[in-house]
């Protein structure tokens, strides 16, 4: 392709931090659209105590996007430890403030945008107060970020109650996009929520890029036990009509002292079950795309080498099914 690549990526919590981390550099022009339903921690007392929207997953792909050396981005990251300010990392009351003062959220990421000098942008996928509902395979509902990521059993759908308008920015974003990816991150908790939001969904249906899934590199308690990639990737074709074009899995060595610490927390590594995919009709990218060492997690320049890879030769790149 010619010119300078559009990225639209979708996620939350930390996995689109890291991705965000690895893609910065490169000579993209990128949009992280952010999910807004956490309900937990920091993020969760704001929403409750002043109504704004959840600043924290959007914190973070802030910082994520700013200048590593950055003092202004070790601040925003900076948590009190005392007094009634206890657990709040300073960029969330940033925001929080910022929201009050300009009455408009996403006026007030882009302010905190311009203080942090970020490369590329970060939108919310949707500017509604919102709650994330959950039913798990046994058929049992919950409600709350919160309570599915930390409950037991695996998930199989989540929809957002009221149901939401998108914001403008991030279907312009997709619309616009040589690559829209979905994930890393949780699937029930951070890439689902995204495509439970109706104009999202068709707008990464529509979208004339490629369209990605990046599978997570270990199962998550409460949302994905069992799961291998295909189990991944078929919920993530049951909410997006049309489906993806990809699917990048690691494939590659875990340390194996770190395989067993995450069994004692009941994760394990996902099988990437490429020959399934490909049966499937999905394109497969396997790599090793995982992180050396005792977190089991994507490594962001591995993965930024994949996925520029992917949008430089339109969806050849690595090994593909």
């Amino acid at each position: 392709m010619t010119g300078v690549p559009r990225i639209a990526a979708l996620g939350g919590g930390t996995g689109l931090a890291a991705l965000l981390r690895g893609l910065k550099r490169a000579p993209v022009d990128l949009t992280a659209i952010v999910t807004v339903a956490d309900d937990g921690g920091s993020s969760g007392r704001l929403r409750r105590e002043l109504g704004v929207l959840p600043p924290g997953d959007i914190r973070n792909c802030l910082v994520a996007l700013a200048d590593d050396e950055s003092l202004m981005g070790t601040l925003f990251q900076h948590r009190f430890d005392d007094g009634d300010l206890s657990g709040h990392p300073f960029g969330n009351l940033f925001l929080a403030a910022l929201a009050e003062v300009t009455g408009n959220f996403d006026l007030a990421v882009q302010e905190c945008s311009r203080v942090l000098r970020i490369r590329g942008r970060v939108v919310p996928s949707t500017l509604a107060q919102i709650r994330l509902w959950a039913e798990r395979e046994d058929g049992e509902t919950i409600c709350g970020e919160t309570r599915i990521a930390g409950g037991v059993g695996a998930c199989r759908r989540v929809w957002l109650e009221p149901e939401p308008a998108a914001h403008p920015p991030a279907v312009e974003a997709i619309a616009e996009a040589d690559l829209v990816l979905l994930g890393p991150g949780s699937l029930f908790t951070s890439v689902l929520p995204h495509l439970a939001v109706p104009d999202l969904a068709r707008a990464v249906a529509d979208a004339r890029g490629i369209r990605a899934y990046v599978c997570n590199v270990m199962t998550q308690p409460g949302e994905t036990d069992g799961f291998d990639a295909v189990a991944h990737a078929e919920r993530v074709l049951d909410a997006l009509p049309g489906g993806v074009d990809a699917v990048i899995v690691h494939d590659g060595p875990i340390d194996p002292a770190a395989v067993a610490a995450y069994a004692a927390g009941g994760q394990e590594p996902v099988d990437p079950a490429t020959e399934a995919l490909s049966a499937m009709g999905l394109r497969v990218v396997a790599a090793d795309v995982a992180e050396a060492g005792a977190a089991v997690r994507h490594e962001p320049e591995a993965l930024a080498r994949v996925l520029l890879d992917l949008v430089e030769d339109g969806g050849g790149a690595g090994r593909a099914g």
